[in-house]
């Protein structure tokens, strides 16, 4: 199997190069060019074969979220974003832009690239401190954009599972149905509600923002 080809876009270069040796060591990943901001990982990834983008939000000239925007608009690769910040805001904005993840940069070497494997065979993942402080906003404001009204029993309970960040393998052992039902339910949802992914459509969930 080819390896996972890989950009790094950070404006740390302690980061970047840190980065750049870790994932190097993994046979199944390729580090394929390092970025010092977005407007650097735009043309990375416009001038190479890309499968995912490792991106930081708050760079010079062009931040990780603009960035985010034209690699996914373009179909350049799919984008992981790495970085500091945990606002609900912004993990908002950056996945309306198109981002498949979202993780703080405190994750041990190997689980870093468990979630680059995982965003590259169309996994979205999500960080668990920014789950919970997602869980946490919507037990305060009540999510008053998302509307129970609008789905079934059965689905809210596919949202409930998706939200805190079950596969549909664990979705279907923990409601006693197939993996393929899960599927298409969430595929039904994701249609019914316009939202990409499933990680978009547990934000919505969470904080009750498209």
């Amino acid at each position: 199997m080819e390896p996972i080809k890989v950009i790094i876009a950070d404006d740390d270069d302690f980061v970047r190069d840190g980065m750049r040796i870790i994932l190097g060591m993994d046979q199944d990943i390729e580090v394929v060019g390092c970025a010092a901001d977005g407007s650097e990982a735009v043309q990375l990834a416009r001038e190479n074969i890309i499968d995912v983008v490792l991106m930081d939000i708050q760079m010079p000239k062009m931040d990780g979220i603009e960035a985010t925007k034209k690699i996914v608009a373009e179909d350049r690769g799919k984008v992981l974003i790495l970085t500091t910040f945990d606002d609900y805001e912004l993990v908002n904005e950056a996945i309306q832009n198109g981002a498949k993840g979202y993780l703080i940069k405190n994750h041990p070497p190997e689980q870093l690239k468990d979630m680059i494997k995982s965003v590259y065979n169309g996994i979205s993942v999500m960080d668990e401190s920014v789950m919970d402080k997602l869980t946490a906003s919507r037990r305060i404001v009540e999510a008053a954009g998302f509307v129970k009204e609008s789905f079934t029993q059965r689905e809210l309970e596919i949202i409930e599972q998706v939200a805190k960040g079950l596969s549909n393998r664990e979705i279907a052992k923990a409601l006693f149905i197939s993996e393929g039902t899960v599927k298409n339910y969430i595929s039904t949802i994701l249609e019914k509600e316009n939202l990409a992914h499933r990680t978009a459509l547990a934000v919505y969930y969470l904080t009750g923002e498209k």
